[in-house]
C-alpha cells in the first residue's frame, strides 16, 4: 500500500497529473478505490471514473449507487476540483466519520472528475484557449478565412479584452473609475468612446469591420445527450446526432450498464446555484411525487451548501424563449434517476451583490454592481480579477489597450485561494442524497418441512432506504426499473427439484421508509409494510441440501442468502 496522496485544491491539474493522482488514490486505498477508463476522448485521452466503496462489504454492482461528474465544459475546471475534493474526503474520513463509513459500507459512489479531458487540456495549455467543450472541429473542419479569433495575443497566459478608441464606440470610461468601462446612455454623444472586443487576432482584416469568429470547435457536449436532442439549428453545439461524441457516449454507456445508479450530480461553473429538473418542462408538467422529492433534496442542498436551489425551466434560461436540454433531461427524464446541476461559484455574491437574477444579470445590471466587483478584485484578488489596462501594439489593429476581467481564473472559476472553500460546500449534501437511496436488505430466511422430503422455503427482504426502490415515479412510467427479482439456486442433484414456484420471478416494487403523508393526514397510510416483500417456493430434496437465494432490485442492490433443508 502506498501513501495516501495530498492533493492541492487551489490548482487545476493537467491530464497526466490528474491521471496519476487518481491512480495514487487507488494504490493507497485499494479496498476503497478502483480507477478505470470508461472510454477515450476525441484526442485519445482516458476518461477516468473512480469507483469508491468498501469492497469488503460487497461488489459495487450489488450496491445502490450515486454518480457525480465534472468538467464537461472545457474551462469549467472547478467542477473537476469538486469531484476530487469529495473523493479525498470519502477516502480520508472512512472509518472515522459515521455517515461516510455507512455510505461506503452500504453504497457506492462513481466519480468522473473530468468528462472532457481534451477541452480542459486546451484551457490549461501554456497558450490557453477557452472553448465550450470538445476540441473536435464542428460543424466544419475548415480554417477561418476572416474575422477575429479569440486567443492570448500578448502572451501573458490570459485572454482579456481589447479596447480601441473610436468616436462611434459603445463604451466609455466611468467618470469616477476610469478603469471601468460602462455603456453609453441612449442619445449620448460628444464624449470619449471605445470599442470593446475580445483579445485575439484578425484574419484578412479590411481595416474597418470586425466580426468575432465562433470557435472552430463548436460542440457543446452537454447538448449531445439523447433525450430531447435537437439539431444544430435548434440547439447550438448539439452534434450531428445523439451521443455522436465519444465523451458523451462513454458516460451514457457506463450509466446504462450500471442500473444501480439512482441519483446524480453534474458540476459546472458558474453562478453559485443548484439547478433542479426539468429543463424542458415546467413544474406543473412534472410528476408531482417526483417534484416533491426533488424539492425536498434541493432544500437540503440549500441548507448544506449555502447555494440557492432553483428550477432550470422557471429561473435559469439563457433566453425566455429558449429550451435548454442536456444531461439533466437524460438522467431524470429518460432514466428516471434523481439529478441536479451545480453551477459552482458566484463572483457577484463574493462582491456583495445579493439581489440579482442569474442569467438576466448578464443582460443588464446597474453600474454600481460593476463598482462592487472592481472593489472586490482590488481588495481580495490583488487587482488580478480585473486587470488594469495596458498598452499593446496589436499586429493588425495597431495601438490598443488590453485589460478587463480575467474570466477564466476569476469569473468562470474562483481565484485559487477560494477553490477549496467552494468545493467543500457539497460533500455533506451528496452523502445525504446517497444515504437516502433505496437499499435492499435480507430480513430472514425460513425452511419448513412439509413431509416426504418436501420443504417450503421463504425469503423475506426489505428496502431500508428512504427512497422507494424505483427512486422516482417517472422510472416506473418509463419502464426502466423492475420490481424485486427473486431467484432460487438449486444444487445439481438428481433428487432436488422445484415443485412449486418459479426459478426466477419479479416481485413488487418496494417503498422506502419516507412517510407518504404527515401524522396529521386525514386518512392513514394503507400499506404499512410496503417496504417488504416475501418470496416462497416448495422444494423437493433430501435433508441437508443447501439452497441459494438471491434478491435484486435495480436501484436498491442485491442480497444473497442460503438455507439448509433441515
Amino acid at each position: 500500500m502506498s501513501v495516501l496522496p495530498v492533493p492541492r485544491f487551489d490548482t487545476f491539474y493537467r491530464h497526466e497529473e490528474l491521471s496519476q493522482l487518481l491512480h495514487d488514490y487507488a494504490a493507497a486505498a485499494p479496498g476503497l478505490v478502483r480507477v478505470s477508463s470508461i472510454g477515450k476522448s476525441h484526442e485519445g485521452r482516458d476518461i477516468w471514473v473512480a469507483t469508491v466503496t468498501n469492497f469488503s462489504t460487497g461488489d459495487d454492482a450489488d450496491k445502490p449507487a450515486f454518480w457525480a461528474d465534472g468538467n464537461i465544459h472545457a474551462a469549467e475546471l472547478t467542477a473537476c476540483t469538486a469531484c476530487l475534493y469529495y473523493l479525498h474526503q470519502l477516502v480520508v474520513e472512512f472509518g472515522s466519520d459515521r455517515d461516510i463509513t455507512q455510505l461506503l459500507d452500504t453504497r457506492v459512489v462513481y466519480l468522473c472528475p473530468r468528462l472532457n479531458p481534451d477541452g480542459a487540456e486546451l484551457a490549461l495549455a501554456d497558450k490557453p484557449r477557452h472553448i465550450r467543450s470538445s476540441t473536435r472541429r464542428y460543424p466544419y473542419d475548415e480554417d477561418t478565412v476572416e474575422g477575429l479569433t479569440i486567443e492570448d495575443v500578448d502572451g501573458d497566459g490570459r485572454m482579456l479584452t481589447m479596447r480601441v478608441p473610436d468616436p462611434h464606440g459603445a463604451y466609455k470610461k466611468h467618470p469616477q473609475e476610469p478603469r471601468l468601462m460602462v455603456a453609453r446612455e441612449p442619445g449620448e454623444f460628444g464624449g470619449e468612446y471605445y470599442r470593446l472586443m475580445p483579445e485575439g487576432t484578425l484574419t484578412n482584416w479590411d481595416g474597418l469591420t470586425v466580426s468575432v469568429n465562433r470557435d472552430a470547435e463548436g460542440l457543446d457536449l452537454n447538448r449531445n445527450f439523447p433525450t430531447n436532442w435537437r439539431a444544430e439549428h435548434e440547439q447550438l453545439g448539439a452534434g450531428p446526432y445523439p451521443t455522436s461524441e465519444p465523451e458523451v457516449r462513454a458516460m451514457v454507456d457506463f450509466i446504462v450498464k450500471h442500473p444501480n445508479i439512482g441519483a446524480a450530480v453534474s458540476y459546472h461553473t458558474h453562478s453559485g446555484v443548484i439547478l433542479r429538473p426539468m429543463g424542458s418542462k415546467s413544474d406543473d408538467d412534472m410528476t408531482p411525487e417526483d417534484l416533491w422529492r426533488i424539492k425536498r433534496f434541493s432544500a437540503l442542498g440549500e441548507k448544506l451548501s449555502g447555494y440557492p436551489a432553483i428550477s432550470i425551466w422557471h429561473e435559469f434560461k439563457y433566453h425566455p424563449k429558449d429550451v435548454i436540454t442536456g444531461t439533466q433531461d437524460w438522467v431524470y427524464e429518460h432514466l428516471g434517476a434523481l439529478f441536479w446541476v451545480v453551477e459552482i461559484w458566484s463572483p457577484n455574491k463574493e462582491a456583495g451583490i445579493s439581489d440579482y437574477k442569474w442569467i438576466d444579470w448578464y443582460r443588464e445590471h446597474p453600474v454600481e454592481d460593476d463598482m462592487k466587483l472592481l472593489a472586490w478584485s482590488d481588495k481580495h484578488c490583488n487587482r488580478q480579477a480585473y486587470v488594469d489596462w495596458q498598452p499593446f501594439k496589436h499586429p493588425q489593429l495597431g495601438a490598443v489597450e488590453i485589460g478587463g476581467w480575467d474570466k477564466m481564473n476569476y469569473w468562470r472559476n474562483p481565484p485559487p485561494h477560494l477553490r477549496e472553500r467552494e468545493a467543500a460546500r457539497f460533500p455533506a449534501w451528496m452523502t445525504q442524497i446517497a444515504l437516502s437511496l433505496p437499499k435492499l436488505e435480507m430480513l430472514r430466511t425460513e425452511v419448513r418441512a412439509l413431509g416426504n422430503d418436501t420443504w417450503r422455503v421463504r425469503f423475506a427482504v426489505a428496502n431500508t432506504g428512504w427512497l422507494p426502490a424505483c427512486v422516482t415515479q417517472l422510472a416506473l412510467e418509463r419502464k426502466v426499473v423492475r420490481g424485486v427479482m427473486f431467484e432460487i439456486h438449486l444444487p445439481e442433484h438428481p433428487d432436488v427439484s422445484l415443485i412449486n414456484g418459479k426459478h426466477r420471478f419479479e416481485g413488487p416494487q418496494l417503498e422506502g421508509h419516507a412517510p407518504k403523508t404527515s401524522q396529521q393526514a386525514f386518512l392513514p397510510a394503507r400499506e404499512v409494510t410496503a417496504d417488504r416483500a416475501v418470496a416462497e417456493w416448495v422444494v423437493k430434496g433430501p435433508k441437508g441440501m443447501r439452497i441459494g437465494l438471491t434478491a435484486r432490485a435495480d436501484r436498491a442492490g442485491a442480497v444473497r442468502g442460503e438455507v439448509t433443508l433441515d
